[in-house]
C-alpha cells in the first residue's frame, strides 16, 4: 500500500529526530553488568565500565546500612546514600537506595532529585511529608507517614520529610537513577558559590536588600 505524501513526510521527520528524544531515563546496560571503575580519569555522561575481568562480588555489595547517621546538625537529619558512586555494581542499573536519619524533629529540607522519582518507606518512627506540584498551580500534597507507610515523591519536585515525634525516626528511600542527584532548595538559592546578585533574590522573594544580606550570610547545611 502506496503511503500519502504527508505521511512519508512525517515519517521521515521521526526518524531524523536525535536518540534523545526517546531516551527519558538513565541509559540502559547493554551487557550483564557494568561496574563503575571508580577510580578513572575518564570524564563521560556516567560512569565507566571496569573491566569485567577484574570485576568480584564484591562489586555489587553495599555495607553499613544498617548503622544511623550522624543527626547532630542544625537540620536533625542525615542522608546516607547508595548510589554507583558508594556501589559501583549499581552502575547503568537505573536504580539506588538512601537511608535517612532523623532525630526528633529533625528535618530533611525541600529539595528536588532532577534525575530520578523516589519511594520513601517508614522503617521507624512517624514523618509528615510532601511535594509541591509544578507551576501554575503549586499544589501541596502532605500526609503522615507511620512504620510501614510508603510515599511516592514525583521526579524533579520539590518535596521535604519531617520526623513529627518525640523519638528517632528511620526511612529508606529507593531512586528510580543510579546518580539522582540532589538540589536542596535553600542551599542553592542563598548558598551559591559564588553568591546570586543579591537584586535578582529581592525581586524574586519579594524581600529588602537587608533579609537577602542576613539569609545569604547563613551557614546552609548538606545533610547528603
Amino acid at each position: 500500500m502506496a503511503l500519502s505524501h504527508e505521511l512519508q513526510l512525517l515519517l521521515i521527520a521521526l526518524l531524523a529526530l536525535p536518540t534523545s528524544f526517546v531516551i527519558a531515563t538513565d541509559p540502559p546496560q547493554l551487557q550483564d553488568f557494568c561496574v563503575a571503575d571508580i577510580n578513572s580519569n575518564i570524564i563521560l555522561n556516567g560512569l565507566v565500565c571496569k573491566n569485567p575481568k577484574l570485576v568480584s562480588a564484591k562489586d555489587f555489595l553495599f555495607t553499613g546500612l544498617n548503622k544511623p547517621g550522624n543527626t547532630t546538625n542544625q537540620l536533625g537529619s542525615k542522608v546516607t546514600p547508595v548510589s554507583a558512586t558508594q556501589l559501583p555494581g549499581l552502575n547503568t542499573l537505573g536504580i539506588s537506595l538512601a537511608r535517612i536519619d532523623f532525630a526528633p524533629y529533625g528535618l530533611n529540607p525541600p529539595h528536588t532529585h532532577p534525575r530520578a522519582s523516589e519511594i520513601l518507606v517508614v522503617i521507624k518512627g512517624s514523618l509528615f511529608v510532601g511535594f509541591v506540584t509544578s507551576n501554575p498551580d503549586n499544589k501541596l500534597y502532605t500526609e503522615v507517614l507511620n512504620e510501614g507507610d510508603v510515599f511516592v515523591f514525583p521526579q524533579g519536585l520539590i518535596h521535604f520529610q519531617l520526623n513529627n515525634g518525640n523519638g528517632d525516626a528511620v526511612a529508606i528511600a529507593a531512586l528510580s537513577s543510579q546518580n539522582p542527584g540532589v538540589i536542596t532548595i535553600a542551599n542553592a538559592v542563598f548558598g551559591s558559590k559564588p553568591p546570586i546578585y543579591r537584586y535578582v533574590l529581592e525581586r524574586s522573594f519579594q524581600l529588602d536588600e537587608k533579609t537577602v544580606e542576613i539569609l545569604q550570610a547563613k551557614f546552609w547545611m548538606n545533610n547528603n
